[in-house]
Formats: structure tokens, C-alpha cells, sequence
């Protein structure tokens, strides 16, 4: 327990000095707190909607409490039915309870994820909202250009970070025509085809949290790992207690060192654990430049042991995430450590004693030589040592 609190609080920190993060919306944190809201939450994240909620910047969700999602599930919709209905729930604007009382002329329409996937058929991808008499709120999902009768009312606000985030309660699931009718996504299955994972998820879900918010925090490292999840993509992710205690080095990177670590731990093919155990030698990764050798890592195997070793550090497979082609995910016990980023082997962990070259007691150890890569030790310090946890962290990826 003290582990994940402690993760918890370094990854919130860690992502809040990212720039990309820094209005990102933990909506499952904020619902766990709510146990009326157990069933909605639950099915965000099933349908993978919690995600996208997390990338946008300026939202409103929409949540229904357990007997009202209990009313909705009962209709025995598939699960990319049920997707898109709760997508008419996350609208993309900002509504809180004064907002909603102050709509000028009684009405406003708001887009909705629904709308933004591109699924939604005409303009059914809104949502109507509307002052009733007595000070009540209406919320219409939109069919075929017509608003449909009012299907929810406002009931309370939930929480709300001002001009962000609104999160408010409201009387029934906005149950749309369009959107039961549209459903890119199959009903779950035992075994999904590894098209229907998100492989993010299945990070957060297997060990690898810390190592998935870096990804998310990463708008073009994400996009190359989820690119290459299609067609095929070996992942070689750090166990999050290896990754945590990476984090301050990690720090130390130039922004594009970043990308090159994290990018150093795919593959852009598929490999089974059965065929990495049979193979032994170097191997490409996406941080390789299609015209050098860089950024490459070398698989060895002993047994049903394999290990995938850099010139810095050698890291063993303890543990399958997922392997089905085209997507395989493999936990590593330790980071995979370039040469390219740093100019000298980090100690492992059984050394018996510290190297003469080994860093100052209050630096990293392993950490980039003096370069554009490095920062102060003071950096480092202030981000070990801050005791501030920020509203919004990532307590929610160590809970899965």
C-alpha cells in the first residue's frame, strides 16, 4: 500500500510538470469517490471512455446513478451501443449548476464524444438543453436534426474545477435512437481480438500504470504506440516499482530523450513469448533510426528466461500483460536504459559496492553524464521531496 501511495504522488508530479497534461481530467478518481456512481464509472472504463475524457481539456459528464444505469443496461445493448450512448453523456463544453440556470434564451446545444467520433449519423451527435418551468433542467438527445423529448433532468452538481471540468448528475441515461442503431464496437467477448484493446489500458490494468501515464503524457509517443498496435507491436513495459524509482532520471531527459526512452520500449512488430524464447540477438525498436543502428536492444534467452539487454542495463521478462497478434506486452523488471542517452552503465542491483565514477550521494544513480540531458541535482530534489499532492493526480491508474 505504501508503494502505491507513493507511486501515486510521483506520478502525479511527474505529469503535472509535462506541459500536455497539466488540464487533464481524472474522471474515474473523481467518480470513485461517489459509490452511486460505481456502475457509470465502472462502464467508462469499460467502453474505454475514460481516456478520451482524460485527453480533453474543457468537459462536462453527464453521470447517472446505479439505478438509473441499472434501468439503461437492462435494454441489452451491445457494448459499442452502450459506448455511444455514454458518449452523449461527456458533452464537450463546460456546464456547472449556475451555468445551466443562466442559459440565454432558455436553450443551449452541445456537442457531445459521440458527435466527435464521427459515428453519429446527421446532428444527433448533440444534446439540447433546456430551461423547464419551476427552475428545472432538460437534456434532449438529438435524432435525425429534431431535438427528441426531454429524456433527463438535471439533479446536482457532483464537482466542478471552474471553466474545465464540470461533472453533474442527472435524473436518466440520454438514450438515443442514433446512437443504440450506430455500434463500431462488438459486443465483449472472453478473448477481445486485439484490435478492441486499448493497449493503454491494459498497461494500466497489468502492473505498467506508471509507464502508461508517461506514454499518455507523450502526444506523439502515444499516437507511434497505438499506430503500430494495429499492425503489429511488441512492448517491453517496466513494472511500476522500476519505473517510479526511474522517474527522477527520467527527468534529467531533454524533451526528445524522453520520447527516444519510452519509444525504446516497443517493437514495431509482433512476438510472441514462445518465439522471443527461441530467438537470440539484436533487435530494432521505434526509436531506431530506419538509417543507423541506434536505439536497438538485444534478446537473449535461457530456458524459459528471456532477458532484453542494452549496453547500460539487462532486464528480464517477468510477466505477460498480452500476446495475441498483433499486440504483445511483456513486464520488464527494470527500464531499458539506451547508450545513446546516457554515457555510462547504471550500477545493477546486486552490485556490492558503488563504482569510483559512481554519482554523488544526492544524484540518481545511473543518471545522464553533464549535458544538454541533465538538469540540477536541486531539480531532482524538489521533485523527489515536494509534498504537495496536486486535486487531480493519477491515483486511479495503481486501481484498476
Amino acid at each position: 500500500m505504501e508503494l502505491h501511495q507513493a507511486a501515486a504522488t510521483l506520478i502525479t508530479l511527474t505529469l503535472f510538470l509535462l506541459p500536455s497534461t497539466t488540464n487533464a481530467h481524472n474522471i474515474s478518481s473523481i467518480l470513485a469517490k461517489y459509490p452511486d456512481f460505481s456502475t457509470f464509472n465502472n462502464y467508462l472504463t469499460i467502453t474505454l471512455l475514460a481516456p478520451e475524457i482524460y485527453r480533453r481539456e474543457t468537459i462536462t459528464v453527464c453521470a447517472v446513478d446505479n439505478p438509473a444505469m441499472d434501468r439503461f443496461l437492462s435494454n441489452g445493448l451491445t457494448l459499442g451501443a452502450i459506448k455511444n450512448v455514454l458518449s452523449l453523456h461527456v458533452l464537450l463544453d463546460y456546464f456547472d449548476a449556475e451555468k445551466l440556470l443562466l442559459i440565454p434564451n432558455g436553450t443551449a446545444q452541445s456537442a457531445t464524444l459521440f458527435q466527435a467520433t464521427g459515428f453519429s449519423p446527421d446532428s444527433s451527435g448533440f444534446v439540447q438543453i433546456t430551461n423547464l418551468n419551476g427552475g428545472n433542467v432538460g437534456f434532449s438527445p438529438k435524432d435525425d436534426s429534431r431535438a427528441a423529448p426531454v429524456a433527463a433532468t438535471f439533479v446536482k452538481s457532483v464537482e466542478a474545477v471552474p471553466h474545465n471540468l464540470s461533472v453533474i448528475q442527472i435524473s436518466a441515461a440520454l438514450l438515443s435512437s442514433a446512437a443504440k442503431a450506430t455500434a463500431p464496437v462488438p459486443a465483449p467477448t472472453p478473448a477481445p481480438a486485439p484490435s478492441e484493446v486499448n493497449f493503454t489500458v491494459a498497461l494500466w490494468t497489468h502492473g505498467c500504470s506508471a509507464f502508461a501515464a508517461l506514454l499518455l503524457a507523450s502526444a506523439a509517443v502515444e499516437q507511434t504506440f497505438e499506430a503500430n498496435s494495429l499492425t503489429g507491436l511488441t512492448v517491453f513495459c517496466p513494472s511500476d516499482e522500476a519505473m517510479i524509482s526511474f522517474i527522477p532520471i527520467f527527468e534529467n531527459l531533454t524533451v526528445d530523450g524522453k520520447q527516444s526512452l519510452l519509444e525504446y520500449h516497443g517493437m514495431g512488430f509482433y512476438k510472441s513469448l514462445s518465439s522471443l524464447r527461441s530467438t537470440n540477438g539484436p533487435a530494432s525498436t521505434l526509436a531506431t533510426d530506419g538509417a543507423t543502428k541506434q536505439f536497438r536492444v538485444n534478446v537473449q534467452n535461457d530456458g524459459n528466461d528471456v532477458t532484453v539487454k542494452t549496453p547500460m542495463v539487462t532486464a528480464k521478462i517477468v510477466g505477460t500483460v498480452l500476446d495475441k497478434d498483433p499486440l504483445a506486452i511483456f513486464q520488464l523488471d527494470k527500464v531499458l536504459m539506451p547508450l545513446e542517452l546516457f554515457s555510462s552503465p547504471a550500477p545493477e542491483a546486486h552490485a556490492k559496492a558503488p563504482k569510483p565514477s559512481a554519482p554523488a550521494p544526492d544524484a540518481p544513480a545511473g543518471s545522464p553524464a553533464d549535458g544538454p540531458n541533465r538538469k540540477s541535482n536541486g531539480a531532482a530534489a524538489r521533485f523527489i521531496s515536494s509534498g504537495v499532492i496536486l486535486s487531480i493526480g493519477f491515483a486511479f491508474l495503481l486501481q484498476f
